[in-house]
């Protein structure tokens, strides 16, 4: 079977939950699962964020150094527990025969017999 490469993105960002009633080893890192950087880079400006109490600012393009830099100096104020990371992964998926593009029919120069 012939494979097709797709890419996606994970995102796990933990720590810094400093809202009122949450426990003291927080509630475990968040992980999601992205189609482009772009989106991933977005939810990791937007997690940060949120974990900071700063109000969510819409963007037409995303700028990864930015959120880098946003991100960094989040970590900065407590590195023991606060991470995040971004991964890109080339995933091979099967596709099956019946699924791909049919070849063109090949058509002789030469009439049929019930022509």
């Amino acid at each position: 079977m012939p494979y097709e490469v797709v890419s996606a993105y994970t995102l796990v960002l933990g720590g810094g939950h400093e809202e009122p009633g949450a426990d003291e080893r927080g509630s475990g890192p968040e992980v999601s699962v992205h189609t482009t950087a772009e989106d991933a880079w977005r939810a990791l400006d937007a997690g940060v964020r949120q974990r900071c109490g700063m109000r969510p600012r819409p963007r037409r393009s995303i700028d990864p150094d930015a959120v880098v830099r946003l991100a960094d100096a989040w970590r900065a104020a407590d590195p023991v527990t606060r991470y995040w990371n971004i991964t890109a992964h080339r995933l091979p998926i099967m596709v099956p025969e019946f699924a791909r593009t049919p070849a063109e029919p090949v058509r002789t120069p030469f009439g049929t017999q019930n022509a």
